[in-house]
């Protein structure tokens, strides 16, 4: 009987981590025609694009890319601390992942607030006189960190959970296949980052 149990519990175990890649999955082909689409624009307003990029900070992009990187790591380390049966250190390392991503967010508030109040936003008459390029460049901003933002909060909903749930020990050691995924999830929105910084604060 606990063998077929234990097999059961694996099935479904495998069968959810499959599920995870294939959502990553999907959202890599959801960002990669993102991508596509500003490589085309790119292409097209080389020039726009380069000067629309120069209204960004690289300094806050930097950071944030700091922040999300060592947001992974934390996380990463959380699933090693419960695989060795550390809930108390793996409290902490969601609770310090969980803080980074806010710090992601309160960033990315502020950077945006900036622009708005600069006039530099889809559909406002400040960027209308600049030109065409600088309204796609923006539009294009606005829209791919926005919807990265969006998963941020996802993001924060999923280890807030994991948390919970470390916490009443419905994830121990020998069940923490959950944990795993919400640790893939979050690696999926880290790597989005790492192509959205070059491409908005790096263009050269």
């Amino acid at each position: 009987m606990s063998t077929v149990v234990s097999h059961a519990v694996h099935r479904d175990d495998t069968a959810s981590k499959i599920g995870m890649w294939i959502f990553i999955f999907t959202e890599m082909l959801l960002f990669g025609g993102l991508f596509l689409v500003y490589s085309v624009f790119r292409f097209k307003y080389g020039d726009a694009f380069h000067l629309a990029s120069e209204e960004l900070s690289v300094t806050i992009g930097a950071i944030n890319t700091a922040i999300l990187l060592i947001s992974s790591m934390t996380v990463a380390m959380s699933i090693s601390a419960i695989q060795y049966g550390d809930k108390k250190l793996t409290v902490f390392l969601l609770s310090v992942t969980l803080a980074l991503a806010f710090a992601f967010l309160v960033n990315k508030y502020f950077e945006w607030s900036g622009k708005i109040s600069h006039g530099l936003y889809p559909g406002s008459q400040t960027l209308f006189g600049f030109g065409h390029g600088d309204t796609l460049f923006f539009g294009l901003y606005f829209f791919m960190t926005g919807l990265h933002a969006l998963h941020i909060i996802v993001g924060i909903i999923l280890l807030s959970v994991m948390l919970f749930r470390v916490a009443r020990n419905s994830i121990t050691q020998d069940n923490y296949v959950h944990l795993e995924n919400s640790g893939l999830y979050w690696h999926l929105v880290d790597l989005i980052w790492i192509f959205l910084f070059p491409l908005f604060y790096l263009i050269t």
